[in-house]
């Protein structure tokens, strides 16, 4: 996993609506929650995706943009979005290239792993999550660091 105070690698992947999605063009302007999920339509994944709904307000007002990131294709992250009614952007990272620029291992060596980052608006690492079964935990560790990162 990528270091505390560590610069995020930039990248460039698309949304669910076929927009591309650059994350040094949030830079100067917001927090990021970048969120790495192993797959659409699973039962932790789903639980995941919509906590962060949940607290969608919550993160806003942090300052924060909320981005998820998996392998599953547009089509599937676009149908996602719409079911769960989800606000925020969903990215494909098909060859996994993101991934493993934020070093994001696989689980049991078998899964895609579950680990959320929160990245400042300088674009540096301000807290991290690795853990693959407490989807819902991943939100509130989210909100404790942009909590921290204001009293700073």
């Amino acid at each position: 996993m990528l270091d505390i105070g560590e610069e995020a690698p930039d990248f460039e992947l698309v949304d669910q609506e076929g927009a591309t999605v650059r994350l040094s063009d949030l830079r100067g302007k917001r927090n990021a929650v970048l969120f790495f999920y192993p797959k659409d339509n699973t039962l932790v994944c789903t639980l995941e995706v919509c906590a962060f709904r949940d607290a969608h307000m919550e993160l806003l007002a942090q300052e924060a943009e909320v981005i998820g990131i998996s392998a599953d294709p547009v089509d599937s992250h676009k149908q996602v979005t719409q079911r769960w009614r989800l606000p925020y952007q969903l990215l494909t990272d098909a060859d996994g290239a993101v991934r493993k620029a934020y070093q994001v291992g696989r689980t049991l060596g078998l899964f895609p792993g579950r680990v959320t980052y929160i990245i400042d608006k300088a674009g540096r690492v301000r807290g991290s999550i690795n853990d693959p079964l407490r989807a819902k935990q991943h939100v509130q560790e989210a909100l404790k660091a942009l909590n921290a990162q204001r009293t700073v």
